[in-house]
């Protein structure tokens, strides 16, 4: 009987085990496929969304994106404007959309350049009509010499359309947007007064909801995401510097075809991951410090945005652990609120006042209901993503199905936080107090970043796939090490492509 007793325990604490055994670093899914139809299909819907918000008798005009400037005869890779892409997925230069609504009826126009068979020997094949035909799901194309005649028509006779839609900045403070509609303003300062309208807030509005088409996307450029940062955790050990981990991570993006990084790649160790954009990765990397990697990719011109925080040597120190728990429970705090007609206030209400009762206990603080505790946690709760890594949208919107959104609260004990206090009464009791605290925690920093979905009945993590608690973040790093060679993949992890060669 005990024998038998004792086999049941056994076999109790063998599958036990094997159920909590930690994740090995995944490969990315396949990356999702669309007919042409259903392409076609999409793009349609978003075009009759914007036709159905624009005045009768008016016109709406989308400009390429222009190249941006590398350094002399040297450009950045080409990227498409958004709302153009959004409307059409053209991603090549000099293309333009036009929509015009009179009397209810709706056409549309696009102007796409001849193919030129010496400008392709060097820059290679572009869009034949058939093909812009075949992806945006239009019919009528222009060459696109056409376009500035067009335009020069348009201006010249205001009968034709009474309100011409543009994409133009939000006013003179908008540095950003004066950069990125340089065209549509000059265009816009030849019309006479008042018959441009801002057409941002439609596509702001629409892009918004996220369909499940872009949904799709989105996730491949999570999870594409996800593994790079599982592949930098499992060689974080064996790196030296920084932008060897930085190298890890970034291969993966680029093996999985994702368009690019869909922001400059955050790696910090120790000191640095207390500097909230910090992008050098030009440090040594330090058992027993913890790294902060902020980073993600963009697919189809949609961007993930993933932060975690790691110590070097798979094991957290209790002052590092304090530090994590703290942010790991705000960012679950904040996760309960999410639901339809929820607000971000709330969740970012939620949040805050875990951080400022942790950090009250730690002794980092000395009043929770105060704004102390922006010295350690300066930023916001989160932002919108999609096809800007932060995306368009109101935050005054309550929460509804279909908008994606990261949670990324930190907390950042950095060095000479407190050498640049106001020399005031106040300031200095304050850093008096908590210096003892100070002391103990400096130079720790800590961010969590998740990107997630407001469903029906609440949230989706979308990058849940990557460890967030502490415990799995250990054991994920005690195993995935086995898993992957430092500087090169094995087949039975990437099984993607041969490594015949190697």
């Amino acid at each position: 009987m005990k024998a038998t007793v004792l086999f049941l325990i056994l076999i109790s604490l063998t599958f036990s085990a094997y159920a909590q055994a930690p994740k090995v670093p995944i490969a990315t899914p396949p990356a999702p496929v669309f007919s042409d139809r259903e392409r076609q299909t999409e793009l349609a819907k978003r075009r009759a969304q914007v036709a159905a918000q624009m005045q009768d008798n008016s016109v709406l005009v989308l400009f390429s994106a222009e190249p941006k400037l590398y350094t002399g005869d040297v450009d950045y890779v080409f990227r498409q404007e958004n709302d153009l892409f959004y409307l059409t997925e053209l991603k090549e230069q000099n293309i333009s959309l036009v929509i015009e609504k009179k009397n209810g009826a709706v056409s549309e126009t696009v102007f796409l350049p001849k193919r030129n068979p010496q400008f392709e020997t060097w820059n290679g094949k572009r869009y034949s009509i058939e093909d812009a035909k075949r992806i945006s799901g239009i019919n009528t194309i222009v060459d696109a010499t056409k376009f500035n005649e067009y335009l020069q028509t348009l201006a010249k006779t205001p009968s034709s359309s009474e309100r011409i839609y543009l994409l133009l900045p939000d006013g003179e403070q908008d540095s950003e947007g004066k950069r990125e509609y340089r065209r549509e303003s000059e265009f816009a300062s030849t019309l006479a007064t008042g018959r441009t309208v801002n057409a941002r807030p439609i596509f702001d509005d629409l892009r918004q909801i996220k369909s499940p088409y872009e949904l799709k996307l989105l996730q491949h450029a999570i999870d594409i995401s996800i593994e790079g940062h599982m592949r930098a955790w499992a060689t974080v050990g064996r790196a030296s510097w920084e932008y060897e981990v930085q190298a890890e991570l970034e291969y993966v993006f680029k093996r999985r075809n994702a368009d690019y990084w869909g922001y400059p790649s955050i790696v910090g160790c120790g000191p640095n991951a207390t500097t909230l954009h910090y992008e050098e990765s030009q440090s040594p990397v330090k058992a027993g410090q913890l790294m902060l990697i902020d980073a993600a990719a963009e697919y189809s011109h949609y961007s993930a945005d993933i932060t975690r925080t790691f110590p070097v040597n798979g094991k957290f120190t209790k002052e590092q652990a304090d530090i994590y728990q703290i942010v790991y429970d705000a960012q679950e705090a904040a996760a309960k609120t999410v639901k339809p007609g929820s607000t971000f206030a709330e969740a970012s209400a939620a949040a805050d006042k875990v951080i400022r009762e942790g950090l009250f206990k730690l002794g980092l603080i000395t009043d929770k209901d105060s704004a102390e505790y922006r010295v350690w946690y300066m930023h916001g709760l989160g932002h919108w993503i999609g096809m800007n890594v932060h995306d368009v949208g109101s935050y005054q919107k309550p929460l509804a199905p279909g908008m994606v959104f990261t949670l990324e609260p930190g907390i950042y004990i950095r060095a000479d936080a407190l050498d640049y206090l106001p020399n005031t009464p106040k300031a200095q009791a304050f850093k008096a107090k908590v210096l003892p605290a100070f002391e103990k925690y400096k130079n720790i920093g800590v961010r969590i970043e998740d990107d997630v979905l407001v469903t029906p009945t609440g949230i989706d993590w979308l990058s849940k796939a990557l460890p967030r608690k502490m415990e799995d973040i250990e054991a994920f790093m005690k195993v995935a090490p086995t898993k992957v060679p430092f500087g090169k993949t094995t087949p039975s992890l990437f099984p993607y492509v041969s490594h015949s060669a190697e």
